[in-house]
């Protein structure tokens, strides 16, 4: 069982404190009759485990978010773990989510670590599945998006590019234009020079440093911008 704590304390940087860190602790020592996460170091560098458990923390805060835990919801971030870790290493993630679920998320003191120690583009990353997670069911309630954006307000995250990820699962064809952060009054060049000035940002390597599985997402929203502009291009018919 000892594999609880060596599963995350091995990995953690600045997540092993904080408020992510006793929740985290909370989560462990409730798989365990008793247990104390241990950790080879503390760092400033955001690891892999780092955003794990801190998109867990930030994923439990949503699924609560509207008093009910949904069976979509679950099944959504079973699907992801699945898909990046495998069947076994999913078992364990989910029993951890089942036990976070179980305190009181603060939500900004969460968000604040996360601003004081998170590159920019990860910190988008995070929202990015916050959205995916309220968007299962195929319906986001309004207040998963309320707590989505404070959320990204509390992590810094522009209003222009949380916008933008909205947009990629609230289906609208305006959305279009708010992936692309234009309004539909945007001239041909206005939109291709956001187009670019986006397509740097969101670049998938931006976020390389967290592995090929976080890699994916990033890689669906560069997608959703290359779909947005075809789309646009097309209905403008701009060349």
């Amino acid at each position: 069982m000892s594999k609880y704590g060596k599963w995350i304390g091995g990995g953690l940087g600045w997540a092993f404190g904080g408020p992510i860190g006793a929740i985290i602790g909370f989560a462990i020592g409730s798989m365990l009759d008793s247990s104390t996460v241990t950790s080879s170091y503390t760092t400033n560098t955001t690891t892999g485990k780092d955003f794990e458990v801190s998109f867990l923390v930030l994923t439990a805060a949503v699924m609560k978010a509207d008093n009910k835990i949904l069976k979509s919801e679950l099944e959504f971030v079973k699907t992801f773990f699945i898909k990046q870790f495998g069947v076994e290493e999913t078992k364990l993630r989910m029993l951890m989510l089942r036990e976070i679920m179980k305190k009181d998320i603060p939500v900004h003191e969460v968000s604040f670590q996360i601003k004081q120690h998170m590159d920019y583009n990860s910190r988008l990353l995070l929202i990015q599945y916050l959205f995916g997670i309220a968007s299962a069911d195929n319906e986001v309630a309004q207040v998963e998006i309320d707590l989505i954006e404070a959320v990204a307000g509390y992590m810094d995250i522009s209003r222009n590019d949380c916008d933008s990820v909205k947009a990629m699962f609230v289906k609208d064809f305006a959305n279009y234009y708010n992936i692309l952060q234009v309004p539909r009054t945007a001239t041909n060049d206005e939109i291709k020079k956001s187009f670019r000035r986006l397509a740097v940002e969101y670049h998938p390597d931006k976020v390389m440093y967290l592995g090929d599985e976080y890699q994916k997402a990033a890689k669906e929203k560069f997608q959703k911008l290359n779909e947005a502009y075809e789309a646009i291009k097309k209905e403008r018919d701009i060349k």
